[in-house]
């Protein structure tokens, strides 16, 4: 999988923006510390004398020396822990702090690319998609449930759409506060416009938030990279065909928009499964009812989605012709008030 190579470098100046930053602390961590402690200076460079020595006996093939070196320059940390603490520091003040201590700032263990690499991709991916800024207004913050009612009951439950999203939202900020701990699925179907794809926003702006790894696409989107990658050998649709599999969190909107054929049934059914077997969390939603599912895929997917799924049926009056009704009241009560 490759990035194209101004996404790469994009990465990379990030990493290097990091580690200047973590030295720039803790050159300014020693400073003070010299100027508090004139002693640590002497005991750094009498640990660093010792250093070289035990590689230079190491390589002369001194045992009995470098276990004696060893000791000593085992009592000097000591030591200088001992007067960090006295003055108040922490013991690791004086070592470097990083963002990601697994690769320390660098993006790569040895010849692979680190869990943040992969974070990074998908954060400047959705950064490049402008998605984040659709996140800043679709979120818990700003959801409101004033535009479900009491009144629009749904016919199989006999229950109103305001309870049900009450029910739907709870659910959804359980998912939120258990991710990581708890491996869980959501699959969120009904009417269209009631508010699926805000509701899959706000998790994921949870989740971006927490530093998990998200992608979002909408169905014909993710099936168009399937079939970039399989056909095509298209650079990007490979990287991000390797992500979808790995990503902490996919979201699919909008199942059942895209043109369904055996290929696409296949490719979904691929995708759900191993999500599953590598314990990685999924959100569909679509406006396809459960009986279309078997009949538009296949009883395999349908019940991988039954099993595998926590399923919350939205109902209500779309939410989008309500928001413009809304406004043109608020227009019309402002024009008449001015005419008066």
């Amino acid at each position: 999988m490759a990035l194209k190579n101004s996404q790469y470098d994009t990465i990379m100046r990030e990493y290097e923006q990091k580690q200047l930053h973590s030295q720039d602390v803790l050159n300014a961590h020693y400073q003070r510390v010299y100027d508090c402690i004139p002693e640590i200076r002497d005991l750094e460079n009498a640990i660093s004398h010792l250093s070289v020595q035990k590689a230079r006996n190491l390589l002369e093939g001194d045992e009995t020396a470098l276990s004696s070196l060893k000791e000593e320059i085992s009592m000097l940390r000591q030591k200088k822990s001992a007067l960090l603490s006295s003055y108040g520091f922490p013991e690791d003040y004086l070592e470097p702090s990083y963002e990601c201590a697994d690769c320390k700032d660098t993006g790569y263990i040895g010849s692979q690319k680190c869990h943040c690499f992969k974070k990074a991709t998908i954060d400047l991916l959705y950064t490049q998609s402008n998605l984040k800024e659709i996140l800043a207004k679709e979120n818990f913050n700003t959801f409101s449930l004033a535009y479900y009612s009491e009144n629009h009951i749904d016919p199989k439950t006999g229950r109103s759409s305001l309870s049900i999203m009450r029910d739907a939202l709870v659910v959804s900020k359980e998912f939120v506060r258990t991710f990581g701990q708890e491996f869980r699925n959501l699959f969120l179907y009904g009417d269209t416009g009631v508010g699926k794809t805000f509701l899959s926003n706000c998790i994921a702006k949870e989740l971006i938030d927490s530093a998990y790894s998200v992608i979002y696409f909408t169905a014909f989107e993710l099936f168009d990279i399937f079939a970039k990658s399989r056909f095509d050998k298209d650079t990007l649709a490979d990287t991000m065909y390797g992500y979808i599999f790995d990503c902490d969190l996919l979201i699919i909107d909008d199942l059942g928009t895209e043109l369904t054929n055996s290929f696409i049934a296949s490719q979904l059914f691929l995708c759900l499964n191993e999500r599953l077997l590598k314990k990685r969390s999924t959100i569909i939603s679509t406006n396809l009812s459960l009986e279309s599912i078997v009949e538009i895929y296949s009883e395999r997917i349908f019940s991988r989605i039954t099993s595998n799924y926590t399923m919350l049926r939205l109902t209500g009056d779309d939410i989008r012709i309500k928001k413009k009704l809304m406004n043109m009241e608020e227009q019309t009560c402002y024009i008449e008030k001015n005419e008066i």
